[in-house]
Protein backbone atom coordinates (compact mmCIF):
# COMPACT_ATOMS: atom_id res chain seq x y z
CA UNK A 1 0.00 0.00 0.00
CA UNK A 2 1.31 3.42 -0.83
CA UNK A 3 1.55 6.58 1.14
CA UNK A 4 -1.22 7.48 -0.97
CA UNK A 5 -3.29 4.95 -0.64
CA UNK A 6 -3.43 4.91 3.17
CA UNK A 7 -4.08 8.63 3.17
CA UNK A 8 -7.61 7.82 1.42
CA UNK A 9 -8.12 4.51 3.12
CA UNK A 10 -7.65 6.20 6.48
CA UNK A 11 -9.51 9.39 5.40
CA UNK A 12 -13.01 7.34 5.05
CA UNK A 13 -12.98 6.59 8.88
CA UNK A 14 -15.14 9.50 10.66
CA UNK A 15 -12.91 10.67 13.45
CA UNK A 16 -14.09 14.26 14.07
CA UNK A 17 -13.57 15.08 17.97
CA UNK A 18 -16.12 16.89 20.76
CA UNK A 19 -14.90 19.90 23.21
CA UNK A 20 -18.12 19.59 25.06
CA UNK A 21 -17.71 15.81 25.78
CA UNK A 22 -14.91 15.10 28.84
CA UNK A 23 -15.12 11.15 27.91
CA UNK A 24 -11.94 10.38 26.13
CA UNK A 25 -11.90 9.22 23.12
CA UNK A 26 -14.29 12.47 22.63
CA UNK A 27 -15.63 10.76 19.78
CA UNK A 28 -16.07 6.45 20.02
CA UNK A 29 -16.09 6.22 16.38
CA UNK A 30 -12.15 6.90 17.10
CA UNK A 31 -12.19 3.41 18.02
CA UNK A 32 -12.98 2.22 14.54
CA UNK A 33 -9.56 3.59 12.95
CA UNK A 34 -7.82 2.91 15.75
CA UNK A 35 -8.94 -0.92 16.05
CA UNK A 36 -8.14 -0.69 11.95
CA UNK A 37 -4.33 0.75 12.15
CA UNK A 38 -3.67 -2.03 15.16
CA UNK A 39 -4.36 -4.83 12.39
CA UNK A 40 -1.97 -2.90 9.31
CA UNK A 41 0.45 -2.37 12.53
CA UNK A 42 0.23 -6.06 12.98
CA UNK A 43 0.17 -6.92 9.38
CA UNK A 44 2.81 -5.01 8.24
CA UNK A 45 5.25 -6.57 11.22
CA UNK A 46 5.01 -3.39 13.89
CA UNK A 47 5.64 -5.29 17.25
CA UNK A 48 3.11 -5.16 20.80
CA UNK A 49 0.77 -3.10 18.19
CA UNK A 50 -1.97 -2.41 20.45
CA UNK A 51 -4.53 0.30 21.33
CA UNK A 52 -5.38 1.11 24.96
CA UNK A 53 -9.08 1.88 26.75
CA UNK A 54 -8.91 5.65 25.41
CA UNK A 55 -7.98 4.74 21.88
CA UNK A 56 -4.40 5.48 21.93
CA UNK A 57 -2.95 2.94 19.40
CA UNK A 58 0.91 1.98 20.33
CA UNK A 59 3.82 -0.29 18.79
CA UNK A 60 7.71 -0.08 18.05
CA UNK A 61 10.07 -1.61 15.95
CA UNK A 62 13.15 -2.74 17.49
CA UNK A 63 16.29 -0.85 16.61
CA UNK A 64 18.75 -3.22 14.05
CA UNK A 65 21.86 -0.70 15.43
CA UNK A 66 22.98 1.14 18.33
CA UNK A 67 21.52 4.32 17.82
CA UNK A 68 19.14 7.08 19.33
CA UNK A 69 15.51 5.52 20.37
CA UNK A 70 12.95 7.98 18.59
CA UNK A 71 8.94 8.28 18.88
CA UNK A 72 7.07 9.41 15.66
CA UNK A 73 3.49 10.52 16.86
CA UNK A 74 0.24 11.32 15.02
CA UNK A 75 -3.17 12.22 16.08
CA UNK A 76 -6.41 10.30 14.28
CA UNK A 77 -9.02 12.73 15.45
CA UNK A 78 -10.12 15.75 12.90
CA UNK A 79 -11.35 18.77 13.59
CA UNK A 80 -15.01 19.77 14.39
CA UNK A 81 -14.96 22.93 12.09
CA UNK A 82 -16.26 20.63 9.00
CA UNK A 83 -17.89 17.86 8.89
CA UNK A 84 -15.77 14.78 9.14
CA UNK A 85 -18.93 12.31 8.02
CA UNK A 86 -18.85 10.51 4.62
CA UNK A 87 -15.51 11.62 3.48
CA UNK A 88 -15.43 11.15 -0.19
CA UNK A 89 -11.79 12.04 -1.29
CA UNK A 90 -10.56 12.44 -4.97
CA UNK A 91 -7.07 12.52 -6.40
CA UNK A 92 -6.37 15.05 -8.99
CA UNK A 93 -3.29 13.92 -11.15
CA UNK A 94 -1.02 16.16 -12.34
CA UNK A 95 -2.51 19.23 -11.48
CA UNK A 96 -3.06 22.44 -14.08
CA UNK A 97 -2.75 25.36 -11.40
CA UNK A 98 -6.39 26.30 -12.22
CA UNK A 99 -9.17 26.48 -9.82
CA UNK A 100 -10.37 23.39 -8.31
CA UNK A 101 -13.99 22.60 -8.46
CA UNK A 102 -14.82 20.65 -5.54
CA UNK A 103 -18.44 20.33 -6.44
CA UNK A 104 -20.96 22.69 -7.87
CA UNK A 105 -21.50 25.10 -4.67
CA UNK A 106 -17.88 24.66 -3.35
CA UNK A 107 -14.93 25.92 -5.86
CA UNK A 108 -10.86 25.63 -4.13
CA UNK A 109 -9.72 29.53 -5.69
CA UNK A 110 -6.09 30.08 -6.61
CA UNK A 111 -6.91 33.34 -6.17
CA UNK A 112 -7.48 32.76 -2.60
CA UNK A 113 -5.22 30.14 -1.91
CA UNK A 114 -1.95 31.25 -4.10
CA UNK A 115 0.16 28.58 -2.85
CA UNK A 116 -1.58 25.85 -4.93
CA UNK A 117 0.51 27.68 -8.04
CA UNK A 118 3.92 25.74 -5.83
CA UNK A 119 2.07 22.39 -6.94
CA UNK A 120 1.40 22.60 -10.79
CA UNK A 121 2.17 19.23 -12.03
CA UNK A 122 2.01 17.79 -8.84
CA UNK A 123 -0.81 14.97 -7.43
CA UNK A 124 -3.48 16.21 -4.90
CA UNK A 125 -5.64 14.88 -3.07
CA UNK A 126 -9.07 17.28 -2.26
CA UNK A 127 -12.26 16.56 -0.68
CA UNK A 128 -15.61 16.77 -2.90
CA UNK A 129 -16.15 19.86 -0.82
CA UNK A 130 -18.91 18.61 1.63
CA UNK A 131 -16.28 17.78 4.50
CA UNK A 132 -12.96 18.20 5.30
CA UNK A 133 -10.42 15.49 4.00
CA UNK A 134 -8.76 14.88 7.21
CA UNK A 135 -4.87 15.43 6.37
CA UNK A 136 -4.40 16.81 9.09
CA UNK A 137 -3.63 14.76 10.91
CA UNK A 138 -4.12 11.69 8.91
CA UNK A 139 -1.25 12.22 5.88
CA UNK A 140 1.27 12.19 9.30
CA UNK A 141 -0.38 8.66 10.63
CA UNK A 142 0.28 7.67 6.55
CA UNK A 143 3.74 8.76 6.55
CA UNK A 144 4.41 6.71 9.52
CA UNK A 145 2.85 3.90 8.55
CA UNK A 146 5.41 3.87 5.47
CA UNK A 147 8.38 4.54 7.51
CA UNK A 148 7.25 1.69 9.17
CA UNK A 149 6.74 -0.72 6.25
CA UNK A 150 10.01 0.68 4.69
CA UNK A 151 12.44 -0.27 7.92
CA UNK A 152 10.39 -3.84 7.88
CA UNK A 153 11.02 -4.46 4.54
CA UNK A 154 14.47 -2.70 4.26
CA UNK A 155 16.28 -4.36 7.32
CA UNK A 156 19.63 -2.78 5.59
CA UNK A 157 18.82 0.26 6.91
CA UNK A 158 20.45 1.04 10.18
CA UNK A 159 18.21 2.50 12.29
CA UNK A 160 17.44 2.21 16.34
CA UNK A 161 14.39 1.51 18.48
CA UNK A 162 11.57 3.46 16.67
CA UNK A 163 7.98 3.89 18.05
CA UNK A 164 5.50 4.50 17.20
CA UNK A 165 2.07 6.79 18.63
CA UNK A 166 -1.48 7.44 17.24
CA UNK A 167 -3.45 9.42 19.72
CA UNK A 168 -6.98 10.81 19.69
CA UNK A 169 -7.93 14.04 20.56
CA UNK A 170 -5.32 16.78 19.65
CA UNK A 171 -7.47 19.16 18.31
CA UNK A 172 -9.23 19.66 21.51
CA UNK A 173 -5.93 20.19 22.87
CA UNK A 174 -6.47 17.22 25.09
CA UNK A 175 -4.31 14.67 22.88
CA UNK A 176 -1.37 14.00 25.12
CA UNK A 177 -3.47 13.57 28.23
CA UNK A 178 -3.16 10.42 28.20
CA UNK A 179 -0.22 9.59 26.28
CA UNK A 180 1.76 6.38 28.03
CA UNK A 181 5.08 7.94 28.43
CA UNK A 182 6.02 5.50 30.65
CA UNK A 183 5.48 3.13 27.34
CA UNK A 184 7.03 5.24 25.24
CA UNK A 185 10.43 5.50 26.03
CA UNK A 186 12.39 7.65 23.71
CA UNK A 187 15.00 9.75 23.78
CA UNK A 188 13.18 12.30 21.86
CA UNK A 189 10.32 12.14 19.48
CA UNK A 190 8.74 13.82 16.50
CA UNK A 191 5.22 14.70 15.79
CA UNK A 192 4.21 14.64 11.90
CA UNK A 193 1.64 17.28 12.27
CA UNK A 194 2.76 20.23 10.19
CA UNK A 195 2.35 21.06 6.63
CA UNK A 196 5.26 21.31 4.03
CA UNK A 197 8.26 19.45 4.54
CA UNK A 198 11.16 21.73 4.88
CA UNK A 199 8.95 23.13 7.81
CA UNK A 200 10.43 22.36 11.38
CA UNK A 201 8.89 23.90 14.39
CA UNK A 202 9.64 23.85 17.75
CA UNK A 203 7.92 26.90 18.82
CA UNK A 204 4.31 27.42 19.61
CA UNK A 205 1.67 29.32 21.31
CA UNK A 206 0.93 29.61 24.53
CA UNK A 207 -2.83 28.84 24.75
CA UNK A 208 -5.98 30.06 27.11
CA UNK A 209 -9.50 29.26 26.82
CA UNK A 210 -12.26 31.67 27.97
CA UNK A 211 -15.80 31.07 28.61
CA UNK A 212 -17.70 34.04 29.16
CA UNK A 213 -21.34 33.69 30.36
CA UNK A 214 -23.49 36.10 30.62
CA UNK A 215 -26.96 36.25 32.73
CA UNK A 216 -29.62 38.51 31.81
CA UNK A 217 -32.75 39.55 33.01
CA UNK A 218 -35.99 38.27 30.65
CA UNK A 219 -39.15 40.71 30.39
CA UNK A 220 -42.26 40.93 28.06
CA UNK A 221 -40.51 43.77 25.33
CA UNK A 222 -43.73 46.00 25.91
CA UNK A 223 -43.06 46.60 29.71
CA UNK A 224 -39.11 46.10 29.34
CA UNK A 225 -38.07 49.84 30.23
CA UNK A 226 -35.67 49.65 33.05
CA UNK A 227 -36.29 46.27 33.97
CA UNK A 228 -35.31 44.44 30.96
CA UNK A 229 -31.20 43.36 30.64
CA UNK A 230 -30.30 41.53 27.92
CA UNK A 231 -27.84 38.77 27.83
CA UNK A 232 -26.77 38.85 24.28
CA UNK A 233 -26.97 42.96 24.00
CA UNK A 234 -24.09 42.82 26.85
CA UNK A 235 -22.57 39.86 25.27
CA UNK A 236 -22.17 42.26 22.52
CA UNK A 237 -20.25 44.74 24.52
CA UNK A 238 -18.44 42.41 26.25
CA UNK A 239 -17.09 41.25 22.68
CA UNK A 240 -16.53 45.13 21.08
CA UNK A 241 -14.69 45.74 23.93
CA UNK A 242 -11.92 43.39 22.72
CA UNK A 243 -9.38 44.72 20.41
CA UNK A 244 -10.25 44.74 16.44
CA UNK A 245 -6.90 44.15 15.56
CA UNK A 246 -6.28 41.58 18.06
CA UNK A 247 -8.64 39.25 16.16
CA UNK A 248 -7.32 36.46 14.06
CA UNK A 249 -8.07 37.66 10.40
CA UNK A 250 -5.64 40.89 11.42
CA UNK A 251 -2.09 39.23 12.65
CA UNK A 252 -0.07 36.98 11.71
CA UNK A 253 3.62 35.84 12.14
CA UNK A 254 3.88 36.54 16.06
CA UNK A 255 0.98 38.56 16.61
CA UNK A 256 -1.08 36.97 18.95
CA UNK A 257 -4.96 37.12 19.19
CA UNK A 258 -8.07 36.87 20.84
CA UNK A 259 -11.05 34.72 19.05
CA UNK A 260 -14.75 33.95 19.70
CA UNK A 261 -15.44 30.45 18.73
CA UNK A 262 -18.86 29.92 19.44
CA UNK A 263 -22.00 31.87 20.92
CA UNK A 264 -25.12 30.98 22.02
CA UNK A 265 -28.09 33.03 23.81
CA UNK A 266 -31.72 33.58 24.13
CA UNK A 267 -33.52 36.40 26.78
CA UNK A 268 -31.97 35.30 29.78
CA UNK A 269 -28.55 33.46 29.16
CA UNK A 270 -26.01 33.96 26.39
CA UNK A 271 -22.29 31.74 26.14
CA UNK A 272 -19.17 32.84 24.29
CA UNK A 273 -15.95 30.50 24.03
CA UNK A 274 -13.27 32.14 22.95
CA UNK A 275 -9.54 30.85 22.59
CA UNK A 276 -6.31 33.22 23.76
CA UNK A 277 -2.93 32.72 21.82
CA UNK A 278 0.19 34.63 22.09
CA UNK A 279 3.97 32.88 21.59
CA UNK A 280 4.54 35.18 24.46
CA UNK A 281 3.87 34.09 27.92
CA UNK A 282 3.39 37.51 29.41
CA UNK A 283 1.21 39.21 26.69
CA UNK A 284 -0.97 36.40 26.91
CA UNK A 285 -1.21 37.16 30.50
CA UNK A 286 -1.91 40.63 29.32
CA UNK A 287 -4.75 39.02 26.81
CA UNK A 288 -6.35 37.16 30.12
CA UNK A 289 -6.29 40.18 32.18
CA UNK A 290 -8.04 42.40 29.83
CA UNK A 291 -10.99 39.18 29.62
CA UNK A 292 -11.02 40.11 33.43
CA UNK A 293 -10.95 43.73 33.31
CA UNK A 294 -13.89 43.68 30.90
CA UNK A 295 -15.81 41.19 33.34
CA UNK A 296 -15.49 43.81 35.82
CA UNK A 297 -16.29 46.99 33.73
CA UNK A 298 -19.69 45.40 32.96
CA UNK A 299 -20.46 43.98 36.82
CA UNK A 300 -20.11 47.81 37.33
CA UNK A 301 -22.39 48.98 35.05
CA UNK A 302 -25.30 45.89 35.28
CA UNK A 303 -26.11 43.96 38.60
CA UNK A 304 -23.25 42.16 40.34
CA UNK A 305 -23.00 38.38 38.78
CA UNK A 306 -24.20 39.64 35.45
CA UNK A 307 -21.05 38.16 33.40
CA UNK A 308 -18.51 35.74 34.54
CA UNK A 309 -15.15 34.91 32.85
CA UNK A 310 -13.97 31.46 33.01
CA UNK A 311 -10.28 31.07 32.08
CA UNK A 312 -8.29 27.58 31.35
CA UNK A 313 -4.79 27.58 30.16
CA UNK A 314 -4.14 25.36 27.35
CA UNK A 315 -0.02 24.56 26.38
CA UNK A 316 2.80 25.99 26.67
CA UNK A 317 5.23 27.51 24.44
CA UNK A 318 8.21 24.42 24.07
CA UNK A 319 10.74 26.84 23.13
CA UNK A 320 12.39 26.87 26.47
CA UNK A 321 12.53 23.08 26.87
CA UNK A 322 15.08 23.27 23.65
CA UNK A 323 17.67 25.62 25.07
CA UNK A 324 20.85 23.54 25.51
CA UNK A 325 18.65 20.21 24.11
CA UNK A 326 19.06 20.79 20.78
CA UNK A 327 19.80 17.30 19.30
CA UNK A 328 16.70 16.73 17.74
CA UNK A 329 16.95 20.00 16.28
CA UNK A 330 20.20 19.43 14.87
CA UNK A 331 19.36 15.90 13.28
CA UNK A 332 16.20 16.94 11.57
CA UNK A 333 18.49 19.38 10.08
CA UNK A 334 21.41 17.99 9.09
CA UNK A 335 19.17 15.18 7.82
CA UNK A 336 17.21 18.02 5.51
CA UNK A 337 21.17 19.27 4.51
CA UNK A 338 21.52 15.53 3.09
CA UNK A 339 18.33 15.55 0.92
CA UNK A 340 19.33 19.09 -0.27
CA UNK A 341 16.30 20.80 1.80
CA UNK A 342 16.18 23.99 2.91
CA UNK A 343 15.29 23.85 6.46
CA UNK A 344 12.60 26.74 7.76
CA UNK A 345 12.10 26.88 10.95
CA UNK A 346 8.53 28.01 11.63
CA UNK A 347 7.14 29.69 15.06
CA UNK A 348 3.43 27.53 14.93
CA UNK A 349 0.84 29.77 14.93
CA UNK A 350 -1.28 27.23 17.17
CA UNK A 351 0.28 23.82 19.13
CA UNK A 352 0.49 20.28 19.06
CA UNK A 353 0.64 17.15 21.10
CA UNK A 354 4.39 17.25 20.87
CA UNK A 355 4.18 21.42 22.67
CA UNK A 356 2.47 19.15 25.93
CA UNK A 357 5.01 16.07 25.44
CA UNK A 358 7.77 18.08 25.72
CA UNK A 359 6.46 19.83 28.42
CA UNK A 360 5.88 16.68 29.70
CA UNK A 361 9.57 15.64 29.13
CA UNK A 362 9.87 14.14 25.90
CA UNK A 363 11.29 16.54 23.09
CA UNK A 364 8.73 16.23 20.43
CA UNK A 365 9.48 19.17 18.11
CA UNK A 366 6.96 19.13 14.80
CA UNK A 367 7.51 18.27 10.99
CA UNK A 368 5.12 18.33 8.26
CA UNK A 369 3.01 15.89 6.30
CA UNK A 370 1.99 17.56 2.99
CA UNK A 371 -1.01 18.59 4.26
CA UNK A 372 -2.44 22.26 3.68
CA UNK A 373 -6.13 24.53 4.17
CA UNK A 374 -6.74 22.26 7.65
CA UNK A 375 -10.09 22.63 9.21
CA UNK A 376 -12.05 23.00 6.32
CA UNK A 377 -13.54 21.97 2.64
CA UNK A 378 -10.50 23.57 0.66
CA UNK A 379 -8.30 20.85 2.42
CA UNK A 380 -5.61 19.44 0.13
CA UNK A 381 -2.57 17.17 0.48
CA UNK A 382 0.31 16.73 -1.94
CA UNK A 383 1.08 13.50 -2.44
CA UNK A 384 4.20 13.98 -3.38
CA UNK A 385 4.94 16.24 -0.31
CA UNK A 386 4.25 12.67 1.80
CA UNK A 387 6.45 10.73 -0.29
CA UNK A 388 9.20 13.35 0.54
CA UNK A 389 8.51 13.73 4.07
CA UNK A 390 9.21 9.60 3.98
CA UNK A 391 12.31 10.27 2.50
CA UNK A 392 13.28 12.84 5.23
CA UNK A 393 11.95 10.72 8.05
CA UNK A 394 13.91 7.64 6.89
CA UNK A 395 17.14 10.13 7.07
CA UNK A 396 16.43 11.42 10.41
CA UNK A 397 16.48 7.56 11.77
CA UNK A 398 19.75 6.86 9.74
CA UNK A 399 21.18 10.48 10.68
CA UNK A 400 20.29 9.51 14.90
CA UNK A 401 22.09 6.19 14.08
CA UNK A 402 25.33 8.02 12.92
CA UNK A 403 25.29 10.49 15.53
Amino acid sequence: MSVKERLIDYARYETTSYEDNESCPSNPLIFELGKHLVEEMTRIGIQDAHMDEHAYVYGYIDGNTEGKTIGLISHMDTSSQASGHNVQPRVIENYDGKDIVLNENVITEVARFPELKNYVGKTLIVTDGNTLLGGDDKAGIAVAMEVAEYLIQHPEVPHGKVYFGFNPDEEIGRGADLFDLDYFKCDFAYTLDGSTPSEMEYENFNAAAAVVKVTGISTHPGSAKNAMINPINVAMEFHNNLPVAQRPEYTEGYEGFSHILDIQGNAETCTMKYILRDHDAKKLEEKKQLFRDIETMLNNRYPKGTVKVELRDQYRNMLEKFEGNSEPLDIVREAMKELGMNCTPVAIRGGTDGAQLTWRGLLCPNLGTGAHNYHGRHEYVVVEEMEEMVRLVLQILSKAVRQ
